[in-house]
């Protein structure tokens, strides 16, 4: 049976947002493609999120605003999913906003390639300046294999969900882990795996607000760790189906493990408190040390990190703090 609906399925989490939400809301209206629904999940909001996203259904049928206790961003884009009629699906977090022309890009883009996930380039807003501008927008196709390699080099895109536009047959068996932060990292390369053949724009469509109070903005906190039980899917994952990326997967995994370590240097002021953090970490590089130990795209600087982590937390307290943490290296 045919699926009858419009052509793209927009799904926007909402949760106490409302000095952004009119923004976002609007940069949506105005896209230059018009065939779409706008699936709103007001995540349990106390403010008056929820009201200004209802006067958006009612005064555009392509609105619809779901209601529900507050449950996570992974509970709001499930919920979204579930509902979505469109034949692709894009999101957009409800405190960003995008260019007139992203989903027209996105969509066009794949239609006339035939590929199931179009990439546009991500832009960053810091107090109300694009800090990252494209000089010489260009065009890249990718089979699956390179387009995962991509996903983990992390130099053209990374695991941000939102500046992406997905076939629904992505979604097929994927949900995303409700309760958890870092939802992106531990669903993106899933919904890759999906697809056959992907598109990359370096056209900047999709424009991050960096929120001063967000909960990935704010000082580190405990929170923070669900990042290593993504990865600790990631890693078995990709050596099982992608084993021929296996140097750039734990590559990627020791760069991000080595930033939280800095992170937790630099921003925890309670040593039983950092201690835990950093032993939280331990366990999983213990579990992947042998492979780090050996991954020549590493640098001397993050294995040596590692090498500390995996033997003495104490010990790499204690020559961080005297080299000085947050140095560039």
């Amino acid at each position: 049976m045919v699926k009858v609906g419009p052509a793209i399925s927009i799904i926007v989490p909402v949760y106490n947002i409302e000095a952004f939400i009119s923004k976002c809301l609007d940069s949506i209206l105005a896209q230059t493609f018009t065939d779409f629904e706008v699936i709103v999940v007001n995540d349990g909001s106390t403010d008056g999120s929820g009201k200004i996203c209802d006067a958006y259904a009612e005064k555009d049928g392509r609105f619809r605003v779901v209601h529900q206790a507050n449950g996570g961003v992974s509970s709001a884009r499930n919920i979204g999913i579930d509902l979505a009629k469109g034949a692709y699906i894009g999101f957009v977090d409800g405190d960003d906003y995008i260019d007139k022309d992203m989903y027209g890009t996105l969509y066009r883009l794949c239609k006339e390639n035939a590929c199931d996930i179009s990439i546009c380039k991500l832009g960053r807003e810091i107090n109300h300046e694009l800090v990252n501008p494209v000089k010489e927008p260009f065009l890249k196709e990718m089979d699956n294999r390179e387009a995962m390699r991509q996903l983990f080099l992390g130099v053209l895109y990374r695991f941000s969900l939102c500046n992406k536009l997905y076939h629904e047959k992505c979604f097929k068996g994927i949900l995303f882990p409700e309760g958890r932060i870092h939802e992106d990292l531990s669903t993106t390369y899933r919904i890759f795996s999906n697809a056959d053949k992907l598109m990359y724009t370096d056209y900047i469509g999709y424009i991050y607000v960096k929120q001063k109070n967000s909960i990935l903005t704010s000082r580190y906190h405990e929170k923070r760790l669900d990042a290593l039980l993504g990865w600790d899917e990631i890693l078995p994952f990709m050596e099982q189906h992608y084993s021929q990326l296996h140097c750039e997967v734990n590559a990627c995994f020791t760069y991000a493990f080595v930033d939280h370590i800095n992170y937790i240097l630099k921003q925890v002021t309670d040593k039983g408190e950092k201690e835990r953090y950093l032993k939280s970490i331990q366990r999983y590089v213990k579990k992947y040390y042998s492979q780090i130990r050996k991954n020549k795209i590493l640098s001397l600087y993050h294995r040596l990190t590692a090498t500390l982590l995996n033997y003495n937390v104490t010990l790499l307290i204690v020559i961080s703090s005297l080299r000085g943490v947050g140095r560039k290296q």
